[in-house]
């Protein structure tokens, strides 16, 4: 495990950035797994910038992302797939039919995790997994629990979850409940991670990750277990280490 340490958050995007913009530099056709939350934006925005400037070439990129908040639709702008669009895909030059996120409308849960497994078995596995890192340590949507979850998977959110998410709602009472969301498995799979943690408020789950018992108690612990993992992280969160 590399812990690369960034002064600030945008230094922390620029350096997130660095690592994914030389996994398409070094692998053109490489399979992404992209994460959705606040800490990605500045990374995102890095990496449109790149494009932009026709330093970076998406073309023959293929991602899938960790997770979908299920019973929204493609269009409801709290949706994952709509937060992809707005802050990444719809910015750069990559391919529509090339990205992948679970459908949050169908109903039939274990019919859609099935489906969304199938897909990302047949790109041939993920060669970069981004991650975000939640207050009680989960990734993507896995929440503490009892075991690790293997393959995609149907979760009810916690409410710490539910209660960190509440202010891209309304109101608490229009969070969804559940999501589909990629298993610790699943995960775990990637031939690389990179885990991006920005803020004091995430300094002492952090340490937890890193330093603490592996468990399904705080489940990005597992990623000690990996052979690949980078974090960057900023000042502020590394501050308990």
């Amino acid at each position: 495990m590399r812990i690369i340490k960034a002064t600030d958050y945008n230094d922390l995007s620029r350096k997130a950035a660095n690592v994914i913009a030389s996994q398409v530099t070094m692998k053109p056709d490489c399979v992404l797994g992209l994460a959705t939350g606040s800490t990605p934006l500045g990374t995102y925005k890095e990496l449109i910038e790149r494009c932009e400037k026709g330093d970076l070439d998406f073309s023959s990129v293929k991602s899938v992302n960790l997770d979908e908040y299920r019973g929204l639709t493609r269009d409801n702008d709290q949706s994952y797939y709509y937060f992809m669009h707005n802050n990444l895909f719809k910015h750069i030059n990559i391919n529509s039919e090339n990205t992948n996120v679970p459908d949050g409308t169908q109903p039939d849960s274990d019919m859609e995790c099935a489906r969304y497994e199938k897909v990302i078995e047949s790109l041939g596995g993920i060669d970069l997994q981004l991650l975000g890192l939640g207050h009680n340590g989960h990734i993507g949507f896995n929440e503490p629990d009892q075991a690790f979850a293997p393959v995609t998977h149907c979760v009810d959110l916690t409410e710490s979850t539910i209660e960190a998410n509440k202010r891209f709602f309304a109101s608490a009472d229009d969070v969804p409940r559940q999501a589909y969301t990629m298993g610790i498995g699943t995960i775990m799979k990637a031939s690389k991670i990179l885990l991006v943690v920005s803020g004091a408020d995430k300094a002492q789950i952090l340490r937890e990750v890193l330093f603490g018992p592996i468990t399904p108690q705080v489940p990005a612990s597992v990623l000690q277990l990996h052979k690949d993992v980078i974090v960057v992280a900023d000042e502020a969160a590394m501050s308990k280490f």
